[in-house]
């Protein structure tokens, strides 16, 4: 979660060099005056600030020049680029996606393109890993990048010119109506213009006839603490808390809904994992503590503290915790750390694992002290490490296999879909002209079963039929996902995959069960 605050360095006057402060300096000096070989100041500084900042929590970081560049622009929701989305395999970058109105459109790029040169540097068939490749692509408006692509059907490689441009980064993974009455939005982060586009397919689907919603926020990490307040402002009435910051050297701050409920008091199901985090915890949170829907999913990250952005005079940044934040009820959800022990905090997911808390509820022991009481109904919740769902989705493990993941991450699934897609687009486009002709009707053949053997052999690897037949539906599904997605968008991903979405059926059946769902938001 980012505050999205700002310090100017005259700020810093307030602070007179302490003597920690001129023992550091002092040392630097003697390094740089004494020591045998010549030392890199700067990496040196930097090292200790690292180290400082590693023994005060988890969340407090510094970040050089190019981090805050990163850290930046999937919030700001734009970035200067080509307007492409693509995936590197077997060394080959594939064109998956072709933003409409997008430098790339504009010249003729199409999905299924293979850029085999950029700028006359060859990236087909030599080691380049993804991030090379955006240094590639990327750079400021207006400056130009030519390309040479290999496109199915043609001989000769196609030249382009690309003049860069302004390149919106979405926040909403996929929106549509589920039901007559019922919609569903995936909101993947929270950034600077995420409540727009979140108010804006609200509308949509409203228009559609939405008056029940899921919304999804599995695996959303974050981001601006303000966004979450304004889509929070679509569900509670005006004046209610949302949430409040307080910390040592930082007052209590409240921040309240200004809103009206968008949905008229229909059911609202709010879906979460073990990676919804910081921010997607403040909407949960605010949505639990004051009845407004139900929770759905498995504990959340457990991300409750606040951090300030610190700009260094030389263009780096520290992000330091200066607050902790609370949900309505007074629940702080930060999960429990040593200063220093980075790598214990991050082995919670496992330590969940381990304790059988992703199978069962009731391996959750948490101490009467982190009891709280919703505002409207008085259910029972809890403080102290994530939200806890009202309604707990144990781990599917019925068509998981050791082999489905191995073929995940060696490619194979994916570059089976896009073989499919890129030897097939224009018959499959024919055929299933939109994406629910494609949802009804395409089916996964033995053709393309037998490619997947082929490309599994082809990397090496090792068939296992006990597996496979374990997780073939599985497999199913997720290569007709992937396929919808290149041939549509990702709310055709997310319409197919989520189908074998263990979270979001169950959510779906309790939205659609009054009586549940009712049960459920009152505790009984």
């Amino acid at each position: 979660m980012l505050s999205a605050i700002l310090i100017s360095g005259s700020a810093f006057a307030q602070f007179r060099p302490s003597p920690e402060g001129l023992k550091f300096e002092r040392t630097l000096q003697l390094i740089n005056g004494l020591y045998v070989d010549d030392t890199d100041g700067k990496a040196l500084t930097e090292a200790a600030i690292r180290a400082m900042l590693s023994e005060l929590d988890p969340h407090s970081t510094y970040l050089n020049e190019e981090e805050v560049k990163a850290m930046n622009e999937p919030l700001q929701g734009n970035f200067d680029g080509i307007g492409i989305s693509f995936n590197m395999l077997t060394d080959t970058l594939y064109v998956m996606e072709v933003i409409s109105g997008g430098p790339s459109q504009k010249v003729g790029i199409l999905p299924g393109d293979k850029i085999i040169y950029v700028d006359n540097s060859l990236i087909a068939g030599v080691d380049i890993n993804n991030q090379d490749v955006i240094k590639l692509l990327r750079g400021p408006k207006g400056t130009t990048v030519n390309v040479k692509v290999l496109r199915r059907g043609v001989a000769d490689l196609i030249e382009f010119r690309i003049v860069r441009d302004k390149i919106p980064i979405t926040s909403i993974d996929a929106s549509y109506m589920i039901t007559n009455d019922v919609g569903y939005i995936r909101l993947s982060r929270f950034g600077v213009t995420s409540a727009n586009e979140f108010k804006e397919a609200e509308e949509s689907l409203r228009k559609q006839g939405m008056k029940h919603m899921l919304l999804d926020l599995t695996d959303n990490g974050g981001g601006i603490l303000q966004t979450a307040n304004e889509i929070a402002d679509e569900f509670l009435g005006d004046g209610k808390v949302i949430v409040y910051t307080e910390g040592k050297n930082q007052p209590r701050f409240v921040m309240n809904a200004t809103g009206d409920d968008e949905l008229n008091g229909g059911k609202l199901i709010v879906l979460v994992n073990g990676s919804s985090a910081s921010a997607s915890e403040i909407l949960a949170g605010a949505v639990q503590d004051w009845d407004r829907g139900v929770i759905v999913g498995r504990r959340s990250f457990g991300k409750g503290l606040v951090q300030r952005q610190l700009p260094l005079p030389d263009g780096t940044m520290i992000r330091l915790t200066v607050a902790r934040y609370y949900t309505p009820s007074g629940r702080s959800i930060q999960k429990p750390y040593e200063s220093g022990d980075i790598d214990a905090y991050n082995r919670d997911f496992i330590n969940r694992y381990n304790s059988g808390e992703l199978f069962e509820a009731d391996s959750i022991h948490l101490p009467d002290s982190l009891k709280y009481k919703t505002l409207i109904n008085g259910r029972t919740v809890y403080g102290g490490g994530g939200i806890m769902p009202d309604y707990f989705v144990p781990i599917d493990t019925t068509s998981g296999t050791m082999f489905h993941a191995t073929l995940n991450a060696r490619g194979v699934i994916n570059r089976t879909s896009i073989s499919e897609v890129d030897n097939n687009r224009a018959s499959l486009l024919n055929n299933h002209p939109d994406v629910m002709s494609f949802m009804n009707n395409y089916e996964v053949t033995s053709i393309l079963e037998d490619k997947l053997k082929a490309i599994a052999n082809e990397v090496e690897v090792e068939w296992n039929e006990e597996e496979y037949n374990k997780s073939k539906e599985l497999i199913f599904v997720q290569l007709k996902a992937l396929i919808a997605r290149d041939l549509y968008d990702s709310s055709a991903f997310f319409r197919i995959i989520n189908e074998e979405n263990d979270i979001y059926l169950e959510g779906l059946k309790i939205i659609l069960d009054d009586n549940k769902y009712e049960e459920l938001l009152k505790g009984v």
